[in-house]
């Protein structure tokens, strides 16, 4: 038997393209981008690499789950170290000894970065494209320069981002966020949610401590003395939570042991919840976008771990954390991070935004501003990022 290498005839396979989400948050986006890449490319194509429940049913091919890669912080990210280093080992693998036209990395720029500097190196014909830029704008501004030397194009979810890289000579372009335009396609109905839980014209405040288990663990205990103290103040003022259901059984187990009374939310009443509240104690992130669609005036919280709080204070560029706050330049919400994240500190904050005040009126006043520069009503982001990833894959370098 001859010991002559067969070379692959990389023509004769069908393309190949890796979506790759590894927080639950972008799973929606993954779901929304993988169903309109579908109809640009053959019957024949496949889409694989790893995702949620969203991805998986738009029919990716997952090969492996997000679980253990889903982390927030410098200490949570050391404890998912070894899993990442599998993981990413695994994609580069595949990217080296089959075809793989492109990768698609949505958020998670951690486990995007550990990835795409090995396959650059051994993968250098496939394709890498980021949906959701890395928030140079908020810290760490050099690293335009890894996307520059890394990535073939980003496709960037809020209206600022795209100059920052096209100065750099990035190949880049604003789509909107598919998830922002989701949220205000579903708008919920707070009527009707008031009705089946039979809430009547009781103030309502809605809560929503994250989906990630370090949220959960950091945030639950200050927003439930936060209602208390609210509770005290008002004492038919009712609260809800939505569950995330990554971690809905985590959020139950502690809700059993509140202070105050409180309605667990199944995730498909998630927005009726929202269009239902008086007012909301929020952690940061797409949630806060969300409310305001909503109409839903908001405090917004967030507590990092120790280590990686005292990092992000020395790198931080922007004041702000919130998207609604960073595109109007001003603290439209409160926010209320670290150790400024104490149970009276929040309810102080939403104290006046579950009545009639000035500091409600000028929430209500700016949303729909905001919202039109965000694109919320625009045309479809994921359809508009399917045609870029499209053009760059076939277009030149």
């Amino acid at each position: 038997m001859s010991g002559k290498v067969v070379p692959i005839d990389w023509a004769a396979s069908p393309e190949r393209i890796l979506l790759v989400a590894v927080e639950p948050s972008a799973d929606a986006l993954g779901a929304a981008l993988l169903r309109e890449l579908r109809p640009l490319f053959s019957a024949e194509t496949l889409f694989e690499g790893c995702g949620g429940p969203l991805m998986e049913r738009e029919g990716l091919k997952s090969l492996f789950p997000i679980d253990a890669l889903s982390v927030m912080g410098l200490t949570d990210s050391v404890r998912a170290g070894p899993e990442a280093l599998r993981r990413a080992a695994e994609i580069v693998r595949l990217a080296e000894s089959e075809r793989v036209d492109a990768i698609i990395f949505i958020d998670g720029w951690g486990f995007s970065r550990l990835c795409a500097t090995r396959l650059k190196k051994r993968a250098p014909s496939t394709k890498l494209f980021k949906l959701g830029a890395p928030q140079v704008w908020a810290s760490r501004p050099g690293r335009v320069g890894f996307v520059r030397k890394h990535f073939d194009g980003v496709l960037c979810l809020l209206p600022f981002e795209p100059r920052i890289f096209q100065e750099a000579g990035v190949r880049a372009a604003f789509i909107g966020n598919p998830n922002f335009q989701a949220a205000w396609a579903a708008r919920g109905d707070g009527g009707a949610f008031r009705s089946r839980h039979e809430m009547g014209d009781a103030p309502l405040l809605v809560l929503v401590p994250g989906s990630r288990r370090s949220e959960i663990d950091r945030l639950m205990p200050v927003f439930a003395e936060a209602a208390k103290l609210l509770a005290e103040r008002t004492p038919d003022l009712r609260f809800c939570i939505p569950l995330a259901p990554a971690v809905a059984e985590r959020v139950r187990r502690k809700a059993a042991r509140w202070p105050v009374p409180v309605t667990l939310v199944e995730p498909e009443e998630r927005y009726d919840a929202f269009a239902a509240a008086t007012a909301a104690i929020a952690k940061s992130g797409t949630v806060t976008t969300e409310l305001a669609i909503n109409h839903t005036p908001m405090a917004v919280a967030y507590k990092l771990d120790p280590l990686t709080a005292f990092w992000a204070r020395r790198v931080m560029i922007t004041p702000f954390v919130t998207i609604l706050n960073v595109t109007a330049g001003d603290y439209v919400a409160p926010e209320l991070l670290q150790g400024a994240c104490t149970p009276r500190n929040l309810a102080g904050a939403v104290a006046p935004l579950l009545r009639e005040s000035e500091a409600r009126a000028e929430q209500l006043e700016a949303f729909p501003r905001l919202l039109a520069s965000l694109a919320v009503d625009g045309p479809p982001a994921a359809k508009l990022g399917a045609e870029k990833i499209r053009a760059w894959m076939k277009g030149p370098a």
